[in-house]
């Protein structure tokens, strides 16, 4: 009897070369005259499967309006990614967006990065018993800050796969960066990317504050996740979720607002916060097909092709390299 394939898994901590460095950063945060923290901390093993519940929400049009795209254009996809891709999916998740895909792109090699370690391993793990022939390899890192590889992703016609508009989280300067960082690393290569483009703001307010409250919970987990990382003691049921669309910078943002005056402790420190006041957790930018195929342009991509749905509400975007 042939065993099946196991993929292989790799790990790159974010602290791993500045232990602490982490917990530091995020106080930082939460001592700044506007207090945020970033937006990756909404996840881990419980968050990831809330944003899984939020991608089945009536509101939440993202992920469905996303799905429908790829269906529609997967063929012409394949075309100009090229034969037997390595296919880089960032933020993999649930990996079932890439799933999508395999039959039309036929990768040879399927990358899955997120920073969500365990929750990676079991979807690569499924994944990899429905498509035996594909070599698969898991890389647990935060790549917000850069993106690290194993030596093992081959080099050979890499396609790196954001999709979910999750380049939406970056401000625009940042994205910048973030995609002249990626095209680095794909000479020859390409980018498939969705991206959510401007729309209704009643359409938005929605989507990222639903009638469920799942939203709600996505974003109150944060602070056990905070808990958990810096020693914090912040209480739940002393917050409550808020989303809003600032108009003028095309971004909906998702903040925690103080039900009532509360203190909140970890080693070494603490903060006061009065009722009302929030902490920025995340940002979502919504943008203009053009200005985003722009901003491909200036990292350096060459040709740019778009696929979108018929009410134009969200794209994706080939960029290649």
């Amino acid at each position: 009897m042939t065993l099946a394939p196991r993929p292989t898994f790799f790990s790159f901590p974010a602290d791993a070369l500045a232990p602490g460095s982490e917990s530091v950063a995020v106080i930082a945060g939460l001592m700044a005259e506007s207090p945020w923290v970033s937006p990756k901390y909404l996840y881990g093993p419980l968050g990831s499967r809330l944003f899984d519940a939020i991608t089945e929400l009536p509101e939440y049009y993202p992920t469905r309006t996303e799905r429908a795209v790829l269906e529609t254009c997967r063929n012409g996809i394949a075309r100009a990614a090229g034969p037997e891709p390595t296919l880089i999916d960032l933020g993999a998740g649930n990996c079932e967006k890439a799933r999508s895909l395999f039959g039309s792109l036929l990768p040879r090699q399927y990358v899955a990065v997120d920073m969500s370690v365990e929750f990676l391993r079991h979807s690569v793990t499924h994944l990899q018993r429905d498509f035996p022939d594909i070599e698969m390899l898991g890389v647990g890192t935060d790549f917000s800050a850069g993106l690290r590889l194993p030596d093992a992703v081959r080099r050979e016609n890499r396609l790196f796969f954001y999709p979910g508009s999750s380049i939406g989280n970056f401000t625009p300067e940042e994205a910048l960066v973030f995609l002249v960082g990626i095209r680095e690393q794909c000479p020859n290569g390409g980018l498939l990317i969705g991206v959510d483009l401007v729309k209704d703001e009643t359409v938005l307010q929605a989507a990222y504050d639903d009638a469920l409250g799942v939203t709600a919970a996505f974003n109150l987990n944060l602070l056990n996740n905070l808990n958990a990382l810096i020693g914090s003691d912040f209480a739940v049921q002393d917050w409550r979720h808020h989303a809003l669309f600032n108009a003028a910078l095309s971004r909906i943002e998702m903040h925690l607002e103080a039900r009532r005056d509360t203190a909140v402790h970890w080693p070494g420190g603490g903060r006061a916060f009065g009722k009302g006041e929030r902490i920025h957790t995340e940002n979502s930018y919504k943008y203009p097909l053009e200005d985003f195929k722009g901003l491909l342009r200036r990292a350096g991509f060459g040709e740019v092709r778009a696929w979108t749905d018929e009410r134009g509400w969200f794209a994706l975007c080939h960029a290649r390299a």
